[in-house]
């Protein structure tokens, strides 16, 4: 089978890969005209990785970044609210990986590039228009070299459309959508490169709803004992949005380093965090809502194009990897095109549209806002804000929801 991929990002290699690996015969386009290694931090989830696993990713993967082995929540002063092992601690057969983003895509691009031949994957294509084909007629796309202005034409069996938030894909069919949902919050990222905080593997959340930092080492310490630690800062939006496509809009740290002044902790320095801080980059928290369809003839949406979410619960990129494996097996399952995008569908859209849904109400990260609401001022023991099982139900209830529960777990 003949398949056209529209996107080289993250969820369209991983897409082309597991087709590839199967037996199809991929295309790939591309609308940036040089991949480049862009971004902050990335957490990939158990299940993601496993994806990864099976198309023989992971272990070139792994020395690039680091194994989380723990996630920790922690109320705007520093106390513990609640810690759980993550990854092969946890005891998954796969880790939970954090890496820098850029690092990712320019190793999945070159991998894809590597198996499906340079031909393949072709980028400076912008996606001009296309018709999405049904059982008597292939779908097509016509394309616009972006330095040439050249026209190319092309036919395929399937098209999947991996174009991220701003599909193209995804605008033909719903044109009337509009802008994506903005939350009103405000993301600030950045890395810094320090020394390692509690076990040198923790991934942490502090503060509450709309006052809140994340940090997260995402490479194993150097020869001077350094990590890169990944941050986010995040605060309601002091405005309206302008904007929401400049995803990579590098900002002054005083638009937002005031409002932690305050958040020394005895186990980390929040305000010397931010100041070490390279490069600081703003984005909004959007999501887009779910839809009724991705699936129009030959033609169907993966990813972002089909699910943007809340960047809740380190789900965004592993969700569009379970997308990748989810459309190649119910391929390998079907001989028949509509029966295979039906089962894929079928499996991942109400799926998706209940994380989406679930981070919007703050997915596991609501303990946050609980604890604030219950004990404002702080607490002298954890177990007087929550009942006994309470965080612990909380937690399990979200890895149900995102699919990467363990049998225990359910």
């Amino acid at each position: 089978m003949r398949v056209v991929v529209i996107g080289a990002g993250i969820a369209g290699c991983v897409t082309a890969m597991e087709l590839h690996q199967r037996g199809h015969d991929v295309q790939v386009y591309e609308s940036v005209r040089e991949i480049a290694p862009l971004g902050v931090g990335i957490n990939i989830l158990p299940h993601a990785m496993a994806v990864l696993d099976g198309i023989g990713i992971m272990e070139s993967l792994l020395p690039q970044g680091l194994p989380t082995g723990e996630l920790a929540f922690f109320n705007k002063f520093g106390q513990l609210i609640w810690r759980e092992p993550r990854g092969t601690a946890a005891g998954y057969p796969v880790p939970q990986l954090s890496i820098h983003r850029g690092v990712l895509q320019m190793l999945l691009f070159d991998e894809a590039r590597g198996r499906l031949g340079v031909d393949a994957m072709r980028t400076g294509h912008q996606l001009v228009s296309f018709t999405p084909g049904d059982a008597s007629t292939r779908p097509t796309v016509t394309l616009e070299h972006r330095a040439s202005g050249e026209r190319v034409a092309d036919s395929a069996d399937l098209v999947i459309g991996a174009d991220g938030i701003h599909s193209t894909v995804r605008k033909t069919f719903y044109p009337n959508e509009g802008q994506p949902n903005w939350s009103g919050n405000l993301l600030w990222r950045a890395t810094t490169v320090r020394t390692p905080f509690l076990t040198g593997r923790s991934m942490f959340m502090a503060g509450h709803l709309p006052h809140k930092f994340v940090g997260y080492p995402i490479t194993e310490p150097d020869t001077e004992g350094n990590q890169v630690i990944n941050w986010i800062a995040e605060l309601r939006g002091t405005e309206p949005l302008r904007g929401r496509e400049d995803w990579n809009k590098k900002v002054d740290k005083a638009l937002f380093a005031d409002h932690f002044s305050d958040w020394r902790f005895d186990w980390l320095d929040i305000p010397e965090l931010i100041a070490g801080g390279s490069d600081v980059y703003e984005f909004p928290m959007v999501d887009r809502d779910p839809l009724p369809a991705w699936t129009f003839g030959r033609t169907t949406l993966l990813g972002d194009a089909a699910h943007p979410m809340y960047p809740i619960g380190s789900n965004g990129a592993s969700q569009a990897m379970l997308d990748a494996h989810a459309i190649a097996q119910a391929l390998a399952e079907h001989s028949d095109i509509d029966d295979a995008l039906r089962t894929y569908e079928d499996a991942r859209r109400t799926a998706t549209a209940k994380i989406v849904m679930s981070n919007r109400q703050h997915g596991p990260e609501r303990v946050l806002d609980m604890a604030q609401e219950r004990a404002p001022q702080g607490f002298d023991r954890i177990e007087d804000v929550f009942a006994a099982g309470e965080l612990e139900e909380i937690s399990n209830s979200y890895k149900q929801v995102a699919g990467f529960a363990r049998p225990s777990q359910h």
